[in-house]
């Protein structure tokens, strides 16, 4: 998405990915930009935090002025480009160059797009005080500020896969998010917001129809059947597609690919999932491979 579209905003990262608690698993390998340019990885934001100055470190140069410290990034910069024009213009360097102006252009916005206190009490009260809640109010303040694609994680770990404990734990979890996601798609429709926002809720998998051992109160991962929805974005409402068997194990019909789902969301965002490539290694990579057919269903 921020290959193929580029960010609205030069002074804040193109794609955020926010995490309470510290990373989840895999760490950082869920939001790397691969063989694509650096740019286009996410920057982490541990939301556990609420003071602005927490959430993200060093927001504030409190030893230099602004000129100061432009003069300062200024000889480094040059410094740099030297050394970038001796490696051959390495990417990874490039990318730690860019990173450094970024992190200074931060500084003039992100404190005001990360500080939810400057929110009406009623919206906050609508997005309930709990972490997910500001969470996605963070959220709705980064896409009116033009930052392309976010994500927003329920936690640090594998807070949902469960293998036992399940019914509590659901419950628990699903409660913690209903109220919050409720509150930011009809505050992105009031916005106007909603028809040019894509939302995807979703995971890899989903759990077995069958208690798993040895507690038989948990499930196992699921692969061959689970569910995600989407909404705004040009997607069609209060839409079901695809069923599973009557045991609700495995997709027997529609069954759509993360193939799929990838071109029919690049479909909604204005692209041909055929044709945004990345030429790497001397082959032109697409997100759907060589697979992938927009589900036209899903299309409003």
């Amino acid at each position: 998405m921020t290959y193929g579209l580029g960010t609205e905003n030069q002074n804040l990262p193109a794609f955020i990915a926010m995490c309470p608690g510290g990373y989840p698993i895999v760490s950082t390998q869920n939001w790397r930009s691969a063989f694509l340019p650096g740019a286009c990885q996410g920057t982490y934001v541990d939301t556990k935090h609420q003071e602005v100055a927490r959430l993200i470190e060093n927001i504030r140069n409190v030893q230099l002025s602004s000129s100061e410290q432009r003069r300062q990034l200024d000889l480094v910069q040059q410094l740099n480009r030297r050394h970038l024009a001796s490696r051959d213009e390495d990417p990874q360097l490039e990318t730690r160059i860019n990173s450094f102006e970024l992190a200074y252009r931060m500084q003039g916005e992100a404190a005001d797009a990360f500080d939810i206190n400057r929110e009406p009490a009623y919206i906050r009260q609508a997005y309930g005080d709990g972490t997910h809640g500001r969470q996605l109010l963070i959220t709705r303040r980064l896409i009116e500020r033009g930052v392309r694609f976010i994500q927003v994680w329920s936690g640090a770990g594998q807070p949902w896969d469960n293998h036992d404990n399940l019914e509590n734990q659901h419950r628990n979890l699903a409660a913690e998010w209903d109220g919050p996601i409720a509150a930011f798609l009809g505050d992105l429709k009031q916005r106007g917001l909603l028809d040019s926002t894509l939302v995807l809720w979703g995971g890899e998998f989903g759990r077995t129809p069958v208690a798993e051992k040895p507690a038989l109160n948990g499930r196992d991962h699921n692969h061959y059947g689970f569910t995600c929805w989407l909404a705004g974005g040009g997607v069609r409402g209060g839409y079901a597609h695809g069923e599973t068997d009557e045991f609700g194990f495995r997709a027997v019909e529609k069954n759509t690919s993360v193939h799929d789902l990838h071109a029919t969301m690049l479909h909604l965002l204005g692209m041909d999932h055929k044709k945004l490539t990345y030429r790497y290694a001397g082959r032109d990579f697409r997100l759907t491979d060589v697979h992938g057919n927009v589900i036209q269903e899903l299309v409003g």
